[in-house]
């Protein structure tokens, strides 16, 4: 008699699976509502995932640098990681910044560095992704300053911002604002990028750090979803419209080790958000459709035995690109210990072009379609995220559970019980908890020079002292009102922006009208 097991989200898992099991997609096809299978008809035959590789360190120089290698490696769309203090608002002379500047991102104090940051790639010829949130709107201002500094059409630029603050308050910390003026910014955003860039993704509703965080992946997908929905609302009550702005939201997973699981998650994630998106107005098929990005899980990397890492990067990756993902990082395996080397991001990114082009997982779409287990597993996970969306419904949404704490609370205890199952061994860790050397390993490092905030500094004074002060005055003083009223506020920072204002004098001002939240 078989004892019984669960996976790692607590999901009982039977022995064997048969044809008695649900299966809800027996009748349907890819590009379909609800997009159980995909949201194309003939997804990677017709063409692959994006290729993204997560990079940003030190100035914007090093990070260009980095970009062309990637590039010329086959990459095939740029993400942008951003240092803390760029993250959370303070310029790099900012006493705040002392110690972070150029540590786990590139450091973007102006418009000047973004210039840096993109020399010799024309922003029309890419699509490029942003990991940001609380100064989303500054970045983004940087980005089409930029664009039109190349004479690039404004309609053709093509990339996201993460934008996601909600889950910044429930998992990650990044946040400035309180969360109502926050709310604000993000749909203004829309609103503005609906008129102005019709092809940028105008938030990346992110279950990733919610994940590494420590939630289960029922928890992900029902956090993530519910704050979806949260979006959606607000932007329905400025007036906007759900079939327009809908178009260009997109989704941020993580991908864990649990293969069958992730494979499932990503598949359920499309069926749920189909149906919640039919619910709240919309009818144009691009506005239910869900489309997301996916990085291996940063989490389940060890600093044990690292080359392991390889591994589990691989069959993470793969559960992505069957569960039908439309862009994909893969981590670099020294990620544990440091930023990743050249060498590492080099077999992250050949992890992906391997899949693609020698695994034949693309040969087919939604090869994983009628597994019992997989399919088992889709249903479940769509029945018990549905539960959770419910509930924080009945709360008030996504805003008041984060307001009340209780998003936090609900992953804290899964982080909990997760770390207490691998101190115990009732959960396997290879090289950590289990088959363990005594060998004493050495590896090439990526260390950040802290001599870097004193350059941005320098660059900054540079900045202040050369650009035209009436025209960064009267920028600054217009968003200050625009803040205090209720006008879109991005043609404003679009002005500050152009007019050299820091990204630190920008968020000052915000945070003189706003407040900030404290938690």
């Amino acid at each position: 008699m078989s004892t019984e097991k669960k996976n790692n989200s607590g999901l009982p898992i039977d022995v064997v699976y048969g044809p008695n099991a649900n299966n809800n997609t027996a009748s349907e096809q890819p590009g379909q509502f609800p997009y159980t299978r995909g949201v194309k008809a003939d997804m990677y035959r017709g063409r692959l995932w994006t290729m993204r590789q997560y990079a940003g360190f030190s100035t914007a120089e090093a990070s260009n640098e980095r970009y062309h290698y990637l590039l010329n490696q086959g990459t095939t769309g740029l993400s942008v990681a951003f240092d803390l203090p760029t993250q959370i608002g303070y310029d790099s002379d900012h006493a705040m910044s002392e110690g972070e500047v150029g540590k786990v991102g590139v450091a973007i104090d102006s418009l000047a560095d973004m210039e840096i940051l993109f020399k010799g790639i024309q922003l029309q010829d890419v699509t490029t992704s942003m990991t940001i949130n609380a100064t989303a709107s500054t970045l983004l201002a940087m980005y089409v300053a930029l664009a039109k500094k190349q004479g690039a059409d404004l309609s053709k630029i093509g990339g996201t911002i993460q934008n996601d603050i909600l889950k910044e308050y429930a998992a990650r910390g990044t946040y400035i604002y309180p969360v109502r003026p926050s709310m604000r910014l993000i749909t203004d955003i829309f609103e503005w990028c609906s008129n102005e860039l019709p092809r940028w993704n105008t938030i990346s509703i992110s279950g990733y750090h919610i994940r590494e965080a420590g939630s289960t992946a029922v928890q992900e997908l029902a956090f993530t979803l519910a704050n979806g929905k949260a979006y959606v609302e607000a932007a329905k009550k400025k007036g906007l419209d759900v079939n327009v702005f809908g178009k260009r939201l997109s989704f941020f997973f993580n991908a864990h080790n649990d293969f069958f699981e992730e494979a499932a998650k990503f598949r359920a994630a499309r069926r749920i958000w189909a149906n919640i998106m039919k619910s709240m107005g919309a009818t144009n098929p691009d506005a239910m459709m869900l489309r997301f990005h996916t990085q291996t899980g940063g989490s389940t990397l060890t600093a044990q035995q690292p080359e392991n890492n390889i591994a589990r990067v691989t069959i993470q990756a793969l559960s992505a690109v069957l569960g039908g993902t439309q862009s994909l990082h893969t981590n670099g395996y020294d990620e544990a210990l440091n930023l990743p080397t050249e060498k590492a991001a080099r077999i992250a990114l050949r992890t992906q072009q391997i899949i693609a082009h020698e695994s034949g997982a693309t040969s087919t779409v939604d090869p994983l379609a009628g597994s019992y287990y997989v399919e088992h597993l889709t249903d479940t996970l769509e029945t018990d995220a549905m539960k959770l969306i419910q509930h924080i419904d009945e709360m008030g949404g996504s805003v008041s559970a984060v307001e009340s704490g209780w998003m936090q609370e609900q992953i804290a205890r899964s982080s909990y019980e997760a770390q207490k199952a691998i101190e115990k061994g009732e959960q396997i860790v290879v090289g950590v908890n289990a088959f363990t050397t005594n060998e004493t390993e050495t590896m090439p490092s990526f260390k950040i020079n802290d001599s870097i905030r004193v350059q941005q500094s320098e660059k900054i004074a540079l900045i202040r002292s050369q650009r035209d002060a009436e025209k960064f005055e009267s920028s600054i003083k217009n968003l200050s009102e625009a803040a205090a009223g209720e006008s879109n506020l991005m043609p404003h920072i679009l002005s500050c922006v152009e007019s050299y204002a820091t990204l630190g004098e920008i968020a000052d001002i915000l945070r003189n009208k706003f407040g900030e939240y404290q938690g």
